[in-house]
């Protein structure tokens, strides 16, 4: 009767466990059709602000009177269609960036980036310092430039271990169990962008700590 029991007890354990993971499997379904409304609401708000800015510059044109005076010999109808041209490709650039930076993983990886100040950021400037150093006729300010090299790479290298341990930390700490594959390389990647020009625009200030 004992060695009957023993596996009814394992088998039921078996089948508790067999359905906390549908619940979770259930509950990552509907995290991720709540991510997809969200985007979805996104893309729907964006689109209405592109509407509200060309109704803007239309309304503009229509209640200057100077302005259509001074440009009455242009065509305000083609300005318009460019400018709608325009919007469009940026909006197209926007949905296409957007299935690279999409998820809360990703999103951490560039708030982490964007909370520090990275030397790799730094490196388009100091490298083409570099360069005019060594492009010098004086053998001292050359070496000078060739040490200042080697000392900007071994610096990027350490920072961006130091990042790559950073990010590893803080994605098991928050988002253990999530896909964060290629999530390390896309954080390199962006902490070399020059902060103003990264795509998304870096949103917490630097220094400030996730």
């Amino acid at each position: 009767m004992g060695k009957q029991s023993a596996p009814d007890g394992e088998a039921a354990m078996l089948e508790r466990t067999r359905q906390a993971d549908e619940r979770d499997r259930v509950a990552d379904r509907r995290d991720q059709t709540a991510d997809e409304r969200d985007l979805a609401a996104d893309e729907r708000d964006r689109a209405a602000e592109l509407r509200d800015r060309t109704a803007d510059r239309r309304d503009l044109l229509n209640d200057d009177r100077d302005a259509r005076s001074v440009m009455r010999d242009i065509d305000i109808g083609l300005l318009l269609a460019r400018a709608d041209a325009a919007d469009a490709e940026a909006e197209a650039r926007d949905r296409a960036a957007e299935a690279r930076d999409r998820g809360p993983v990703r999103k951490y990886a560039r708030d982490l980036v964007a909370t520090r100040r990275s030397v790799a950021e730094y490196f388009l400037p100091l490298a083409l310092i570099i360069l005019v150093l060594n492009f010098t006729n004086n053998a001292q300010v050359q070496l000078f430039g060739s040490a200042l090299w080697i000392l900007l790479v071994v610096l990027i290298v350490v920072d961006s271990v130091v990042l790559t341990r950073q990010l590893k930390k803080g994605l098991r700490r928050l988002h253990a169990g999530e896909n964060t594959k290629g999530v390390v390389p896309y954080a390199l990647m962006r902490s070399m962008q020059i902060r103003r020009f990264r795509l998304p625009a870096a949103r917490p200030r630097a220094g400030r700590r996730r």
